[in-house]
């Protein structure tokens, strides 16, 4: 720009850079720098893909023809209904319990053996070759789950928590339901848990829960001849929302065997919308979970699985001493949640600036999303086969429990290098799976098994290896990783009080993973009881209760919690459940933007299809004219899916005049219901003839004829309460004065995202609301 420039004309380009900013503000995420998008559609990087997101359609489209087909349902269609959301979930409890259980049966023998291997090598002092096995081994199976992340399922990459809770809060994402993520997030999250990564489980089981119940919930399948009539009823945003909130609480309930806690971690954490209704069903999901993982663990009890039992579900009896404490012991309680909140936040800011760094690799290519992972696998061999050597061999107890030294299973006295009768104490916690690390931690009458100098090198090894390990492209979970790192500092400040404290150090462990889980996930009431599941004991109840609340009010003073900043740098739109102060000095007419297409209560064919082809929009309204009305008025809103539903029919008419109840009977309730998997109709593939172009289509029968409308003058505060309480995609808003236009826009998700209003109006950048957080150095806010 010239420097002779006219005010004006600089003011004006200076203007117009800003709108090009904020428009790529709203339709890039925060972690991509690529410029080649689709303008009219939101994106957000789903798994380890950039792809474009759309909303989903909660309210039912009250047209004639809906009220038609329900007054046509008599007392059987709806036992069918009612009986079949049971129905489904019971299914979905039996299959989440049995992919839970084949999880950590696999996982628990394919890490059983790499570890039972190398044992045997490092007891024939073959330490070249010991090294060798167990790096291969861990780096052949995270090639594996990248390769296949990455050139099967992206969107299977991951924890899915994320994407999970966006889809529950209204935002459609592709592919993250469909069969290939399932089976992709299955075997990927075996593969990696196996592989010596610190990742977790946990999350890839919430997000497997959510694909079975959705694809229960498509309403079956004409590619497989699943076609039961009684599946169509689930043929929709809502039945499919709450499904998918049941299978998610079931993925929590068979990752830790917490029936409460995973039902308690779908209502706190997951869902945006919830009713009691939907909690009976939840609940009864996770029951059928419990029960079935419980008749499955008695069996492998048996000695039939190999080497499972030795870990994985068997955490649920790690604590079960009686525990007594005293007022003295509320201190070092109330010190450790400190601590707690103050290093989970420190772990969200690190994971979030780790993730910015690995989003600028993996867009290069998939070629360099499997080369990260495999370096990440190196790196982690390499530190887990070499930090062993640095501690200092104990003599076994003579008091001890188990075995000591073990040899070929689970347990805390690891020979690895040591001489005879002697243990060490920190491959002890390394060569074993996380979950029986966390079992070793948590474990009682073992005060004196860990050294000071073992459990810090730990925490520091599990804090920063949780941190690089996510990103890759492989199913990867936050929680058992955080857990691990919260039990390691809970047990090391156990140590450091020693006999000051009437609580033992496996005690420390519980309260440490609990302060950690607070601080980091910023969870209270479902993690409380998670804990409690899986320690089996009531006692603790206050400890826990305690230590939570601490952690995460002083974690919320830093930043948010960790799923959130997730979401935010992913891109998705999530709404949240508040409205901030600067939205109450706006009016809903105030950031509403155009052009509107309108359609007519019977309009020519060519110009749907016109609309159709030019535009991306979802929703349109319906305005009547004279002669069919006195004035224009608005008649209601059609949906696009239900447009080109109607071209593919032909009913068409010759003249514009209205059809009536006669085009009932060329349609039924198959034809309006949503498909899944994202297969939905395109205008592209509709062909029609000239002739046809030139006819006319009855729109009213189709039309939603009670669509939620707000005046233009209502505060933006109170069009968001009702936007997101519903669960809407379209709001309508109304002239306040009757002689205008009968509408003066639509509000999307897209209208109420802070980036976009802030946009519009950034003189009130200034007057936005924001929390009492520390803020970081600048230093910081470099990286």
């Amino acid at each position: 720009m010239s420097e002779n420039a006219p005010p004006n004309q600089s003011q004006s380009l200076d203007q117009d850079q800003d709108q090009d900013r904020d428009h790529e503000s709203l339709t890039i995420p925060l972690l991509s720098h690529q410029r080649s998008i689709n303008s009219t559609s939101q994106v957000a990087i789903v798994g380890s893909n950039l792809c474009p997101i759309e909303s989903l359609d909660y309210e039912i489209a009250e047209n004639d023809f809906f009220k038609q087909d329900w007054r046509r349902r008599g007392k059987i269609q709806i036992f069918q209904y009612i009986f079949m959301k049971w129905l489904l979930c019971f299914f979905i409890g039996v299959i989440v319990s049995l992919v839970g259980f084949c999880n950590n049966f696999a996982v628990e023998n394919i890490a059983g053996v790499k570890f039972f291997i190398t044992s045997n090598m490092m007891l024939a002092q073959r330490y070249g070759m010991a090294f060798l096995v167990f790096s291969l081994s861990n780096l052949v199976l995270t090639l594996f789950a990248a390769i296949i992340t990455a050139f099967i399922a992206p969107a299977a990459s991951g924890s899915g928590i994320p994407e999970v809770k966006a889809y529950l809060n209204g935002v459609d994402a592709p592919g993250i339901f469909s069969l290939r993520t399932l089976i992709v997030k299955i075997v990927g999250s075996i593969s990696a848990v196996s592989s010596s990564l610190l990742v977790g489980k946990a999350g890839p089981m919430v997000h497997t829960g959510a694909c079975i119940a959705s694809l229960l919930g498509q309403g079956g399948s004409r590619r497989y001849g699943l076609t039961w009539k009684w599946l169509r009823f689930f043929k929709n945003d809502r039945d499919r929302r709450d499904l998918v909130t049941c299978g998610s609480a079931a993925g929590i309930a068979a990752a830790f065997r917490a029936p409460v806690g995973g039902v308690l971690f779908a209502l706190e954490e997951m869902a945006s919308w919830w009713r009691s209704a939907l909690l009976w069903r939840a609940f009864f999901t996770t029951a059928v979970v419990a029960i079935i993982l419980q008749a499955l663990i008695d069996v492998c009890l048996s000695g039939k699985c190999g080497l499972f039992g030795k870990g994985g579900l068997i955490m649920f009896d790690v604590y079960s001493a009686n525990v007594s404490y005293h007022i003295a012991d509320v201190p070092p309680v109330l010190v450790l949640g400190v601590i707690g909140g103050i290093l989970g936040s420190i772990y969200n800011f690190l994971l979030d600036k780790i993730l910015l760094v690995y989003n600028l690799i993996n867009e290069k290519g998939i070629a360099y999303k499997v080369f990260l992972a495999c370096t990440i696998s190196i790196f982690t061999s390499c530190l887990l086969f070499g930090l062993p050597w640095l501690a200092s061999c104990q003599p076994c107890p003579s008091d001890a429990s188990e075995a000591c030294p073990t040899i070929g299973r689970s347990g805390n006295y690891k020979k690895f290098q040591c001489a005879s009768g002697h243990y060490n104490d920190l491959a002890s916690l390394i060569f074993n799976t996380n979950d029986d690390a966390i079992r070793n931690l948590f474990s009682k009458n073992t005060d004196s098994a860990f050294q000071y100098s073992t459990m810090l090198i730990f925490f520091v090894t599990c804090f920063f290896l949780s941190i690089v390990s996510y990103g890759i492209v492989a199913p990867a979970g936050l929680f058992v990783p955080v857990m691990v790192t919260g039990a390691s500092y809970g047990r090391f400040v156990g140590m450091l009080l020693g006999s000051h404290t009437n609580l033992n150090h496996g005690l420390y462990a519980v309260l440490g993973a609990a302060s950690f889980l607070g601080g980091s996930m910023r969870m209270t009431v479902s993690l409380c009881v998670i804990i409690l599941e899986l320690t089996n004991n009531l006692l603790l109840l206050p400890l826990i209760m305690m230590v939570l609340l601490v952690s995460k009010t002083v974690a919320d003073a830093f930043n948010g919690n960790i799923y959130d900043l997730i979401m935010k740098a992913k891109g998705f739109p999530y709404l949240e459940g508040h409205s901030e102060p600067y939205m109450r000095q706006l009016t809903a007419g105030d950031v509403v933007s155009g052009p509107l297409q309108l359609c007519h209560g019977i309009e020519k064919v060519g110009n749907i299809v016109h609309i159709l082809k030019t535009t991306r929009h979802h929703g349109f309204p319906v305005i009547d004219e004279p002669p069919h009305s006195e004035s224009p008025i608005l008649y209601g809103l059609i949906l696009r899916a239900y447009l080109i539903a109607l071209l593919k029919k032909r009913v068409f008419l010759c003249t514009p005049e209205q059809i009536g109840v006669d085009a009932f009977r060329h349609f039924s309730a198959d034809d309006f219901a949503k498909k899944g998997g994202g297969n939905a109709d395109k205008i592209e593939d509709v062909e029609l003839t000239d002739e046809e172009m030139e006819m006319f289509l009855d729109l009213h029968p189709f039309t939603n004829a009670s669509p939620y409308t707000v005046l233009e003058t209502m505060s933006l505060a109170k069009a968001l309460i009702l936007f997101r309480q519903v669960g809407l995609r379209h709001l309508l808003v109304m002239p306040k004065i009757s002689n205008r236009e009968p509408v003066v826009g639509i509000l999307t998700r897209h209208d109420f995202m802070p980036e976009h209003i802030l946009g519009l109006h950034p003189l009130l950048t200034k007057s936005r609301w924001k929390r009492l957080r520390f803020q970081l150095p600048r230093l910081l806010k470099i990286f």
